[in-house]
């Protein structure tokens, strides 16, 4: 995830995604997997009783802010930061920063409600996951929320995708069972993994949204998602 690398992709990085898998389940449209996302989080939010317009957000991992910008509007402040000052060039009506060192978040101590980190630890070298993972919990306030999305690395689509993916090359995929372990011992309190993105759009469009609910525990979907709860209360609950 270095910074130069990213630098040289922003400008053709929608281009450089492109593959006709990925482009046959989104439908050629890279919003349905951010929409995807930020439903899955908001769902999140509604099974714990959470009331989030209180609540300070990060993206950690920003790139060019399209899951920032659609969950901005659910929190009372949104913020993002990226190794990539040009994936963040475009946005500009957010409150992002740079990572100046891929391995610190440039906000002070228990600033925020909620973190996300999605599709960043897969390009963090893997002695590097549980110290960033401090780095987020530092940033977190008593009884904030950590969620970590990642390519699942069960799911045969995913990896293919993965390999041929220039910004992928050196995408080191995490099991579910070491994102969670990740969290564990660093002192967060992880959920259960919640798999999603099984079906193309066309078919999760027509009755597929509602099959997927009953198999978010079944590990064959492109994509999971686990959320860790630092210790202490959370406003809003």
């Amino acid at each position: 995830m270095s910074q130069p690398e990213f630098d040289r992709y922003s400008d053709e990085y929608a281009q450089l995604l492109k593959d006709p898998i990925r482009d046959y389940f989104s439908g050629e449209q890279s919003h349905f997997f951010h929409l995807r996302k930020r439903d899955l989080i908001c769902q999140f939010f509604r099974r714990r009783a959470i009331r989030t317009e209180n609540l300070h957000y990060l993206d950690l991992g920003c790139g060019k802010g399209e899951l920032l910008r659609l969950l901005r509007p659910h929190f009372a402040y949104a913020a993002g930061c990226d190794p990539s000052s040009q994936m963040m060039a475009s946005i500009d009506d957010i409150d992002t920063r740079l990572q100046a060192n891929e391995g610190t978040i440039p906000f002070s101590d228990a600033c925020f409600d909620f973190v996300t980190a999605c599709g960043v630890f897969h390009h963090v070298p893997s002695a590097n996951r549980a110290s960033l993972v401090q780095e987020i919990i530092r940033v977190l306030k008593p009884g904030g929320i950590f969620a970590m999305i990642e390519h699942n690395p069960f799911n045969p689509v995913t990896r293919l995708i993965v390999s041929r993916t220039p910004v992928d090359v050196d995408a080191v995929l995490l099991k579910p069972a070491e994102a969670k372990q990740l969290m564990s011992s660093s002192g967060l309190w992880p959920d259960k993994v919640q798999y999603f993105l099984y079906f193309p759009v066309r078919i999760y469009e027509h009755g597929g949204k509602t099959i997927e609910s009953f198999l978010t525990g079944v590990p064959l979907g492109g994509q999971y998602a686990v959320f860790g709860t630092k210790a202490g209360e959370l406003a809003g609950r």
